[in-house]
């Protein structure tokens, strides 16, 4: 399969079991999960078939491991902007986590810390790299510092999804170094 026909399906995959289900007419159990049956059957029936092959290749090629199948059923691991629990239990977070984002966040950032948005979670990287690569996506990469350890001790919860992201609900402005 090619490069832009593997995007096509990962993104196709990201707006209908994190965002938009109901929109090819498919239900995301309180898990987040799908049966992959359903969500194949769907994505013909709206006009983007895709087969059961490369489904799986899209799965296991994602860097970023953003799905799963199991089961026969496939979720997302995280971003959801509907209402599920993923069932991840509170974990103990390494001492320095890290956000990307984007220079013309920074000024609502300094007022109101990380918010989640539009999802359940604010997501953190384990590592200023992946936190750089995700703060590109929207242009010119700003990486934040986040001192977990000191949330944690304050009593903010912590869990990570199944592809190493690190969620939480928020992170408050003085748990945050921010560049100059």
């Amino acid at each position: 399969m090619d490069e832009r026909r593997t995007v096509r399906i990962s993104k196709y995959l990201a707006k209908h079991l994190r965002h938009r289900p109901e929109r090819i007419g498919i239900t995301l159990d309180a898990g987040g999960w799908v049966e992959v049956d359903t969500l194949l059957t769907a994505a013909a029936a709206h006009g983007f078939p895709f087969s059961p092959a490369e489904l799986e290749q899209v799965v296991a090629d994602n860097d970023k491991r953003r799905y799963v199948i199991e089961d026969g059923r496939i979720r997302a691991n995280q971003g959801h902007s509907v209402a599920v629990d993923l069932g991840l239990p509170v974990a103990e977070p390494p001492a320095t986590l890290y956000h990307g984002t984007v220079a013309r966040n920074l000024a609502a950032i300094r007022a109101e810390g990380l918010r989640p948005m539009n999802r359940h979670h604010v997501h953190l990287s384990p590592d200023r790299e992946t936190a750089t690569r995700v703060g590109s996506r929207r242009g010119v990469p700003v990486v934040l510092v986040v001192d977990a350890a000191a949330m944690r001790a304050a009593g903010h919860e912590f869990r990570i999804s199944a592809n190493g992201v690190w969620l939480t609900d928020h992170v408050p402005p003085s748990f945050l170094r921010l560049p100059g």
